[in-house]
């Protein structure tokens, strides 16, 4: 299986879609959870308990309104987007975003609320502010980077309501999997699973490393000091 040109095809559009999507969620959920958990306003615990429960939002749900959305009765079918790589970043981004934006408001809710004033006392603007706070929470942040990264890279409903599970052109690892288990090509449908589950755990493996190595850091810091 590794020398088969359609495995590694398979495995590329797969680590594509979920790694643009999942880098979709961050542009939108970072900037959003931090609205959420710096703002006071009315309505925010009804945002928060709407984002808190799009993190538990069943993937096929998703990929039928995805797909609703895009066929050629729905509003986007102009675009012609259903059954393509786009359709599934799509669904994979509205899967992995509110991730994204539930652990981020709460890892900067986390931290002492009286550093905002801090910050804003020794004259830091509003956008310093934020970004001294995104380095303080890192380590939850790259913990919401890796649960985004982790809700997408082995969904499989949506993608393959979505996508079609076109070979050559939408077919990922999961899909794949469902297929050839279809088929009754158990072996084949193990190999592919133990290829994701690798794929994974590297993945996973260098963002904890990173964020260890950030921990260690702190601590070493905090020791001189």
């Amino acid at each position: 299986m590794l020398f088969d040109p359609e495995v590694w095809q398979i495995t590329s559009l797969s680590l594509q879609v979920s790694a643009i999507a999942t880098g979709i969620s961050l542009l939108i959920g970072l900037p959003f959870g931090t609205w959420l958990a710096l703002g006071d306003f009315r309505g925010r615990s009804v945002i928060l308990s709407i984002i808190n429960t799009g993190m538990a939002l069943p993937p096929v749900v998703v990929g039928l309104v995805v797909a609703m959305t895009l066929w050629r009765s729905g509003p986007l079918g102009d675009f012609r987007l259903i059954y393509t790589p786009v359709a599934i970043i799509i669904a994979q981004t509205v899967i992995s975003a509110p991730v994204v934006t539930g652990l981020t408001a709460a890892a900067l809710e986390a931290l002492d609320p009286r550093l905002q004033q801090q910050l804003l006392g020794l004259g830091a603007s509003r956008g310093q502010m934020v970004w001294y706070l995104w380095r303080e929470a890192r380590l939850p942040l790259l913990a919401a980077l890796m649960a985004g990264f982790g809700s997408v890279i082995s969904e499989v409903g949506a993608s393959m309501m979505v996508g079609g599970n076109i070979r050559g052109q939408t077919r990922v690892l999961t899909t794949a999997i469902v297929l050839e288990t279809s088929k009754g090509q158990f072996d084949t449908a193990l190999a592919l699973s133990a290829l994701l589950l690798v794929i994974t755990y590297l993945i996973n493996l260098a963002l904890t490393w990173i964020q260890q190595r950030a921990r260690k850091g702190e601590h070493q810091s905090a020791s001189r000091n």
